[in-house]
């Protein structure tokens, strides 16, 4: 059971503060809250060793240093004790989903991994971005490295005839066009060389606009190869109409295509393989065990030692254990967390060893036949 602390103090009373947290805090995993005089959280952090954390803040420069401005606006400070630094780094995550600290917004490094987007609205845009958007947005990744990946989606949309316009932009189809008296036209030049099929200027149909979006998504979740077939189609008319340079073109976008194709697998891949039991030992013998499924946790409960435990644990793996696997895009609101875990594993290969399929652990613990 987390431990939680409150330290009230006037404001500006660092040396109290100072005194207090050498007293109280101890040198566990925690996450801890700083707060304003008004009671909001202003920043979030975590600590393998508490005490030691906090009481780097009073030895920091101000203003230079960010620890002293965070100190200098701070009030009150609270802690909860946990298990582990997993369980920290999950702890501090959700924290600041719960209260958007303000210094936590500010200074938050830019994000390294891109994903693909897919707007909804009315008229779809598929596009490259790094932070997550609304729940109308579809996003598929993580990936490493915007620019081969940016080139590869305006290859895909150029292909496709998809716009790659503002969001902001007007949008009239042509089965919309009785409604206007203004003669079709497209609001870019992408229409007048044959790369967007024209949803601003009433230039193509709703249906079929949707139709070349669902393509599009056909080819990100691999499900469908109908791109890379035309490609395919016209290198190779090219080359037989002896058009060498027009084949050379052609080949480029294959090559891009492909490389998207393979990234979009490998990303699959890596968050399907993110899916079991994971037993984290805790710093004093507090282990916790984590349902995982596609770099997402869906439960967590102390790790089972008695049947009883062990009964209600599985319960939990096998609610997720029986959910059919299909290629998908992330929820905008477990992209941090899908980030997290993948980062945690990634950075440290011994803690895989620390795992178990679902299916395995119900097959040890749960009497379920092993697949």
């Amino acid at each position: 059971m987390a431990v939680a602390r409150t330290l009230t103090l006037p404001l500006g009373a660092a040396g109290t503060l100072k005194r207090r947290v050498a007293a109280l805090a101890e040198n566990r995993p925690a996450v801890y809250r700083m707060l304003d005089p008004t009671g909001r959280v202003i920043y979030v952090g975590k600590a393998r060793r508490l005490r030691s954390r906090l009481l780097s803040y009073f030895r920091a420069r101000y203003p230079d240093d960010k620890a002293a401005r965070i100190l200098q606006a701070t009030h009150d400070l609270e802690w909860d004790y946990v298990p582990s630094e997993f369980a920290a780094l999950l702890g501090e995550m959700r924290q600041i989903h719960r209260h958007r600290p303000v210094f936590n917004v500010r200074m938050n490094r830019a994000r390294r991994a891109v994903f693909i987007k897919v707007a909804g609205g009315p008229a779809p845009k598929v596009y490259v971005g790094r932070n997550p958007a609304g729940a109308d947005v579809r996003h598929y990744g993580p990936f490493l490295g915007a620019g081969r990946l940016d080139e590869a989606v305006k290859v895909l949309n150029d292909l496709l005839g998809l716009r790659d316009c503002s969001l902001r932009m007007p949008i009239v189809y042509r089965d919309q066009g009785d409604l206007f008296d203004a003669a079709a036209r497209a609001g870019c030049i992408r229409y007048e060389i044959g790369t967007c099929s024209g949803p601003c200027g009433g230039l193509v149909t709703e249906i079929e606009y949707r139709k070349r979006v669902g393509e599009a998504l056909d080819f990100i979740e691999g499900r469908a190869l109908a791109p890379l077939d035309r490609v395919i189609a016209a290198m190779t008319g090219a080359g037989e109409a002896q058009d060498f340079e027009r084949a050379s073109w052609w080949r480029d976008r294959f090559d891009t295509l492909t490389w998207l194709l393979e990234a979009c697998s490998r990303m699959q891949a890596a968050l399907d393989s993110l899916t079991f039991v994971y037993v984290d030992p805790g710093s004093y013998g507090d282990d916790r065990a984590y349902v995982i499924r596609r770099a997402q946790v869906r439960a967590a409960a102390p790790a089972p030692r008695t049947p009883i435990e062990t009964e209600a644990f599985c319960a939990l793996v096998r609610e997720h254990a029986d959910v059919a696997t299909e290629p998908g895009p992330i929820p905008p609101q477990a992209i941090d967390e899908t980030l997290l875990v993948l980062g945690w594993f990634r950075r440290r290969p011994g803690a895989l060893q620390r795992t178990v399929p679902l299916d395995g652990w119900l097959a040890r613990h749960g009497g379920r036949d092993a697949p």
